[in-house]
């Protein structure tokens, strides 16, 4: 196998850790040269280790997709080359040559602010620095950035190498171009960026923690095991949700429909945690009730109602075929 040309990487995680790891095959698997950067000052021995455990997950995550049949075996080899580890003396060279960086340190304000002030001292005034946070806000985190218009959140979703979707934070402060320039990479290397201003949780989390809790809560009180729950939300609400967003679904099946069932389990749940948000009211009052009255979350004006009803349709048994659940119509009348 021919070898790659030893370019010096334009693009770096800060942090060797799980989320440091993954960006990393994530663009390794691309293409890309990245720097795999650990700023923590360790002896011979701590950083040998840390070196090693950090690339046999690496080449763990890659056999992982090898024996999947995702990529070729004889293709992995050159994909962990692409991952330059680095030590903390090394981490100043290659900060100094980075366009793009992912802060992904332990999730405390102190370990941002020891991180940030090293990219502050080292890191090009051009480079887009980004923190991978999923719970430090955007804005606190801008105050420690030499250049905040350069800066912004870019949150990964466990495993960050597979999972599509990033969602990208922007404070007041950051400029267009650099969130274009951004959106623009993370699509480079096959990502599906989604932005969302500086508010807890993101999207996904933010979501994916009140279905978490709800259903542990069902266990708790007896309302299913965790085996039903898992199959419901597999093969029923994951299964439309992949096919439908979760604001297309509302409009699609109505916003009246979302109301009257938001009423009654506040009335037979918890009223506080089941009730509808101010919007959901004011769109009832004004009825715009979705896809039914024309207009709801999005505007259905002029739109082919018909023919987007058929997609629907299509991706829906797009992902009953690929789970196995889709049953041809039998060939005579059972008795």
């Amino acid at each position: 196998m021919a070898t790659e040309p030893r370019t010096e990487p334009r693009i770096a995680a800060v942090g060797a850790g799980r989320m440091g790891r993954g960006i990393a095959t994530a663009f390794a698997y691309a293409g890309h040269r990245i720097s795999l950067i650990d700023l923590r000052d360790r002896d011979e021995q701590a950083w040998h280790r840390l070196r090693s455990e950090a690339l046999a997950e690496i080449g763990a995550s890659l056999d992982g997709l090898a024996r999947l049949g995702v990529v070729d075996a004889a293709q992995t080899a050159a994909i962990e080359q692409r991952i330059q580890l680095v030590r903390a003396a090394d981490a100043p060279a290659a900060l100094a040559g980075a366009e793009l960086v992912f802060e992904g340190v332990p999730e405390t304000i102190q370990a941002k602010r020891e991180a940030f002030e090293q990219l502050n001292r080292h890191c090009r005034d051009d480079a887009i620095l980004t923190s991978t946070t999923s719970s430090i806000l955007v804005t606190e985190l801008a105050t420690l950035v030499r250049l905040p218009g350069r800066f912004l959140n870019i949150h990964w979703l466990n495993p960050a190498y597979i999972i599509p979707v990033v969602e990208l934070s922007c404070h007041p402060q950051t400029e267009a171009q650099v969130l274009a320039r951004a959106k623009t990479m993370m699509e480079s290397i096959g990502k599906l960026p989604v932005v969302c201003g500086a508010s807890p949780g993101y999207i996904v989390p933010r979501l994916q923690a009140l279905i978490m809790n709800e259903a542990a809560r069902m266990i708790e009180e007896g309302a299913a095991t965790a085996e039903e729950i898992d199959k419901a939300t597999r093969y029923g609400l994951g299964l439309r949700f992949a096919a439908l967003g979760v604001v297309e679904f509302i409009d699609f099946g109505g916003c009246d429909i979302l109301h009257h069932a938001s009423r009654e389990m506040s009335l037979s749940l918890d009223k506080a945690r089941y009730a509808a948000p101010a919007i959901v009211d004011r769109m009832m009052a004004e009825g715009r009730l979705g896809l039914k009255t024309g207009s709801g979350f999005y505007d259905y004006a002029g739109r082919d109602l018909a023919a987007y009803r058929r997609d629907v349709l299509g991706r829906t048994l797009g992902m009953l075929r690929h789970a196995g659940l889709w049953q041809p119509p039998a060939d005579e009348t059972r008795s």
